[in-house]
């Protein structure tokens, strides 16, 4: 395998940085098919939940799909927990981070808030504050983690839920993360998209 001449980046020329430029950029091309495979192995991860990593990723994505939620929605729902195993004290930041480049900032922002606000849900039994979302109150994406808690996340944990195949999100996988990335159309600061189309759900619905 060809490889750059130096031993330390200090002593990098440019042909070793234009070679790995392109070397880099190659195997970003790729960054579908490993996180792919990371959900796949969200399916051998250790949960108490009734539901496996993947399944509840798998059914979060899927309600997202079913409410008509655009592309940049349903990859959020669907990867929003790939930092578990690898992060578990701050997987929320970990799963936007890997979106931040690819995805609107409205989706990232809420990815990497639902950590907090999921404590709704369970914070007061352990004597912790369920409310401390409201420290975010007021921010333009405050009212859609709250949605997406509501709607995909806090509610995906059910056995009996028939979700789509994990292998159906594949194509709008490779769609999302073969953008340019930090484009601003892709990056769309400060723009608001609905979770929830109706019209889109219903199309959706009648194709299922």
């Amino acid at each position: 395998m060809e490889t750059v001449k130096f031993k330390r980046m200090a002593e990098g020329d440019k042909e070793d940085y234009v070679f790995l430029e392109e070397h880099e950029r190659a195997a970003a091309a790729s960054v579908c098919d490993r996180l792919y495979a990371g959900l796949m192995s969200l399916d051998s991860a250790e949960s108490g939940y009734r539901v496996s990593r993947l399944e509840h990723s798998v059914q979060s994505a899927t309600r997202a799909f079913r409410d008509g939620a655009d592309e940049d929605w349903v990859i959020a729902a669907l990867l929003h927990d790939i930092g578990d195993v690898y992060a578990p004290y701050n997987h929320d930041e970990f799963a936007a981070a890997v979106l931040r480049p690819y995805v609107r900032e409205q989706c990232t922002w809420v990815v990497a808030h639902h950590g907090l606000f999921q404590r709704y849900y369970y914070a007061h039994h352990f004597g912790g504050d369920r409310n401390a979302r409201k420290r975010h109150e007021g921010h333009p994406f405050y009212d859609d983690a709250v949605a997406f808690c509501e709607r995909w996340d806090q509610a995906s944990f059910d056995p009996d839920y028939e979700s789509l195949p994990l292998e159906s999100f594949r194509p709008m996988m490779e769609s999302v993360f073969a953008r340019e990335p930090y484009h601003p159309r892709v990056i769309a600061t400060g723009v608001r998209r609905p979770l929830v189309d109706p019209q889109n759900a219903a199309r959706r619905r009648s194709g299922e």
